[in-house]
């Protein structure tokens, strides 16, 4: 797996928003507190929205929210956010969203790996209800099989995975 580590600040469960941009807001949030972009990254993912619409709900009740690699991108970073109650983002088939993940990458090349990773993550059918119904990030980092800062990915058990 290529996806950069996701270290607990990274990380936001059961957020209250009042709707899609501040969900995306809150996983651009969650993305500068972990040191992986500047502040303006979160605006410039609400800017996608606005521009190509509601894409990024890639499957029912899961958000990709990302932009371009740019300035603002420090390093690559991931970020998940869980909603205390769901929102709509305009796609016609996958809302209400349920989880927000922020995705920042310095290159095309990443940004596919990335992409490539969450799929088979996803592929599984209960991947977004078990993040949404995660109680700690540690839960959250199982489900995508990644690393929290400078600690191996551990399954249920606490066995590396």
């Amino acid at each position: 797996m290529t996806l950069p580590p996701l270290p607990d600040d990274a990380i936001v469960l059961r957020a209250e928003v009042a709707d899609w941009r501040d969900a995306v807001r809150a996983a651009g949030h969650a993305l500068a507190r972990s040191g992986a972009t500047m502040p303006g990254y979160a605006d410039r993912m609400i800017d996608v929205l606005e521009e190509f619409g509601a894409y990024i709900v890639i499957a029912p009740g899961l958000a990709l929210a990302h932009a371009r690699p740019g300035p603002d991108v420090r390093r690559s970073g991931l970020s998940v956010v869980t909603l205390a109650e769901p929102v709509a983002f305009g796609h016609p088939h996958n809302d209400p969203v349920r989880v927000v993940l922020g995705l920042a990458v310095s290159s095309a090349e990443e940004h596919v790996a990335s992409v490539a990773d969450l799929a088979n993550v996803f592929n599984e059918r209960d991947a977004t209800d078990r993040i949404a119904d995660a109680a700690t990030p540690a839960e959250v980092r199982r489900v995508l099989r990644v690393a929290g800062e400078g600690r191996p990915a551990t399954d249920a058990a606490g066995a590396p995975s």
